[in-house]
């Protein structure tokens, strides 16, 4: 399955609490409502209860549990600018590989690794190829795009340490549980920050020019 580009923009102009836990709860990944409520729902089921407008305070006051304030000055920047952190995620985790990537050259791998990591990744790992950080490399394309995954989810979530609670939180939710992001090794930490900031001047540069 390709990778989604999908970008979720937060409206600038939330200034009440209530908006902002609605603009919350509608971004925050589905499966952190199932581990909430009840896993046994349904997809559609959940899907109505994340997006009714007179329960999406209420379902973003169970997952935050009182660990932010919502009415905090620092709610209204977004760490990854309104994008999907899964996308940041590949971007980064491309750099991370992009020495196997670029050796992946074979008209039938390279195919495959582009569906399952995203043109974008692709061309962002050959662009950034002086940034690389792993050295060994993978030839299998599905093997190296899993580690591209985690690798660029621990360095998302490694840069998210760096940030304000209210920033860390709100983009965590919006990945599903159990990712690397929630457990960056000191490996990543140590080439999170020159990483992320190469893929938020990618994603910067794009706002600016749409």
């Amino acid at each position: 399955m390709s990778a989604s580009m999908s970008s979720t923009k937060p409206n600038r102009s939330f200034t009440l609490p209530a908006d902002r836990l609605r603009e919350l709860a509608a971004s925050v990944d589905p499966g952190r409502f199932a581990g909430l409520l009840d896993p046994l729902l349904s997809p559609s089921t959940l899907a109505r209860l994340q997006q009714s407008s007179r329960l999406q305070p209420r379902l973003a006051e169970l997952l935050l549990g009182g660990k932010v304030e919502v009415s905090c000055a620092d709610w209204n920047e977004d760490a990854l600018l309104g994008h999907e952190p899964r996308r940041a995620a590949l971007l980064a985790g491309s750099i991370w590989h992009a020495r196997s990537i670029l050796k992946l050259v074979s008209r039938h791998d390279l195919p495959i690794l582009v569906e399952l990591i995203g043109a974008e990744s692709h061309a962002f790992a050959v662009r950034h190829l002086s940034s690389a950080v792993a050295t060994t490399p993978i030839v299998d394309p599905e093997q190296l795009s899993r580690q591209i995954e985690y690798d660029g989810h621990a360095c998302l979530g490694a840069w998210l340490e760096e940030t304000s609670s209210v920033g860390r939180i709100r983009v965590l939710l919006r990945l599903p549980v159990g990712t690397a992001a929630e457990s960056p090794t000191a490996e990543h930490r140590s080439a999170a920050g020159p990483l992320l900031s190469l893929v938020v001047a990618h994603l910067r540069a794009e706002a600016a020019g749409a």
